[in-house]
């Protein structure tokens, strides 16, 4: 068994194990062991506000995208199979297509002088360009569009595993099509709530290209504070240290998550 599960433990190691132990390493030492790299971390006021940032910018993209996806994976799920394929095959369909190219789209359209503000001085609602892009509103939109499909997905998921015959033994007991939603629909797709969230918040806090190109250097999330120590300051160990508390973040997070639903669930294993 062991020589059967070998090539597996070795591709792990060498590809999971040996690179997160050399960035713990690179963060604790330098000429020497040393905790200079935390120190700045958690007293240097940089870090915090990055940090901060990201939470609230993945907290914002998380509860967008569960109100716009909640409603689409409701509709596949509600819809004949042939219609729930053509909805899920549009929400799939930007996977086709490459993250920079999308990220680039979304600053074409945002900008001062790009189709959204054109459009809207043509119809006399605005007299100047909206600020839309190099700040938080325009990181975020172009998030949520790029996440979408990670909060749809698990919640059509949970939701097929729900017997349309409880649907009907409400309404059979007398109750109306919202309180039967909301009494029972609802708390059974909470699951696949908790699965898109998740995936979409973890996905979110190490997002680069979407909050570089989109914050115009002005939005600073947590994987562009790694960037730049690096490309920079040439500081390996700060960088790392950057990124080991982050990961360690997430690993809280889904050690949280566990608490309520298995992560095979989460990470679409069941």
């Amino acid at each position: 068994m062991l020589a059967l599960v070998s090539p597996a433990l070795l591709v792990i190691l060498a590809l999971i194990v040996l690179p997160v132990g050399w960035l713990a390493w690179q963060s604790i030492y330098h000429d020497g062991f040393t905790l200079e790299n935390y120190r700045r971390v958690f007293t240097e006021d940089v870090y915090w506000r990055s940090f901060a940032l990201t939470f609230e910018i993945s907290l914002a993209v998380t509860v967008i995208a569960l109100l716009l996806g909640y409603p689409v994976a409701y509709l596949a799920n509600s819809v004949p199979k042939g219609w729930s394929i053509l909805i899920l095959s549009l929400v799939v369909l930007p996977f086709w297509t490459s993250v920079l190219v999308r990220a680039y789209a979304w600053l074409a359209l945002l900008q001062r002088s790009g189709v959204i503000n054109q459009f809207l001085r043509y119809l006399d609602v605005i007299s100047e360009p909206l600020a839309l892009v190099h700040n938080t509103f325009g990181t975020v939109v172009a998030t949520v569009h790029i996440l979408l499909p990670f909060m749809v997905l698990p919640l059509y998921a949970a939701m097929q595993k729900i017997p349309n015959d409880l649907m009907q033994a409400g309404a059979s007991l007398g109750a109306s099509p919202s309180l039967t939603f909301f009494r029972v629909f609802l708390p059974l797709s909470l699951p696949g709530v908790l699965a898109g969230c998740t995936m979409v918040f973890v996905l979110c806090l190490g997002f680069y290209i979407t909050p570089e190109l989109l914050g115009g250097g002005r939005t600073v999330m947590v994987s562009m504070l790694v960037s730049r120590n690096v490309e920079l300051y040439n500081q390996f160990g700060a960088a790392s240290a950057v990124a080991v508390v982050l990961l360690l973040g997430v690993l809280v997070i889904f050690f949280i998550v566990s608490r309520f639903i298995s992560l095979d669930r989460v990470l679409g294993q069941k």
